[in-house]
C-alpha cells in the first residue's frame, strides 16, 4: 500500500497550482492531506472523488470551526473500515486528526499545532502531542499496528533542519517539543524516514516561502511517517518528495507490504 503525505496550505490554492494533474499521474493507493484550509462544500466536485490509474477514490474530511484554518483530509482507492476523529472536542474543533481502520492496520494523518512565536500555542501543542501518545499506546495496547503521518510541526534533531542554532528557541524547535519527540521515539515509534536515512543531512520537508530558500534547500524536516516498531518490518521504502511543487511543504511517502 502506497501512502502520500502532504501539506498542501490550503487545498484550493494547491488546486491552481496542478494538484489534480499530480495526484493523476502519482495515483497511491492513500493520501493524506494536511492544512487543507477548506470545507467539502467549498470545493470543486473534482476534489471531492478523485479517479486515478484506473481507481477511483472516496474522501474524508476534518475540518475546523473556523474558516479557512487547519484541516486534514484522506483520499483514498481502498475503503477503510471506519473513519473518525480523535475524540476530543479541543482538537477536533480545529480538524486536526483522521483515523482511519484497515485491514492489518490503523492510519491516522495529523496536522500537529504550532507552538507559534514566543511559545503562545505550547500548552496546546504538548496537550495535543500527550493526546497523540496516549492514542497511539491504546492502539499497541490493543493490538493494533498504526502509522502515524503528518505535519508534527517540529524539527526533532539538528540533522532536521539547515540552521539549527540560528533556530534555537523558534517555534517548532523548541526543548518542550524535541523533548516530546524523545519521548515518543522511546516509547518504541519508529521516524520511518531516519530509520532508512540515518544521519544524512540536507533532507527537508518545508521551506520558507521567502526568495531563494527553497532554492537553496534552507529547510526543516517537520513532516513524518511513523509506525509502532512491530510494524517496521512491513514498510518497503520511507522517502520525502522535495522536487514536487504547489506548497511551502512537499510530500512524504512511505510503501507497507500489506
Amino acid at each position: 500500500m502506497r501512502i502520500i503525505t502532504w501539506n498542501v496550505n490550503g487545498i484550493r490554492a494547491v488546486e491552481k497550482h496542478g494538484f489534480l494533474g499530480w495526484f493523476a499521474k502519482e495515483a497511491p493507493d492513500v493520501l493524506c492531506l494536511n492544512e487543507t484550509k477548506a470545507e467539502p462544500g467549498q470545493l470543486s466536485p473534482k476534489l471531492l472523488e478523485l479517479e486515478a490509474g484506473g481507481k477511483c477514490y472516496k474522501s474524508w474530511w476534518a475540518c475546523a470551526k473556523k474558516k479557512g484554518y487547519s484541516g486534514a483530509a484522506i483520499y483514498s482507492a481502498v475503503p477503510p473500515l471506519e473513519v473518525r476523529f480523535m475524540g476530543k472536542d479541543e482538537f477536533d474543533d480545529e480538524g486536526r486528526t483522521l483515523i482511519a481502520e484497515f485491514d492489518g492496520f490503523t492510519l491516522i494523518t495529523a496536522y500537529f499545532p504550532n507552538s507559534q512565536d514566543a511559545g503562545r500555542r505550547l500548552d496546546y501543542k504538548l496537550a495535543y502531542c500527550a493526546a497523540m501518545l496516549r492514542l497511539c499506546n491504546s492502539l499497541v495496547k490493543n493490538g493494533r499496528r498504526f502509522l502515524l503521518c503528518g505535519d508534527y510541526n517540529i524539527a526533532h534533531t539538528p540533522i532536521d533542519l539547515a540552521r539549527p542554532k540560528q533556530n534555537e528557541g523558534n517555534p517548532g524547535y523548541l526543548p518542550e517539543e524535541r523533548a516530546w519527540m524523545d519521548k515518543f521515539t522511546k516509547a518504541g515509534y519508529v521516524d520511518t524516514f531516519r530509520h532508512f536515512h540515518p544521519g544524512e543531512a540536507g533532507h527537508y520537508s518545508w521551506w520558507s516561502y521567502r526568495p531563494g530558500v527553497r532554492e537553496r534547500n534552507i529547510g526543516w524536516r517537520i513532516d513524518y511517517n511513523c509506525v509502532d516498531s512491530a510494524f517496521l518490518p512491513k514498510v518497503k521504502y520511507s522517502i520525502i518528495r522535495p522536487e514536487v511543487m504547489g506548497s511551502d511543504h512537499c510530500p512524504v511517502e512511505i510503501e507497507l507490504d500489506i
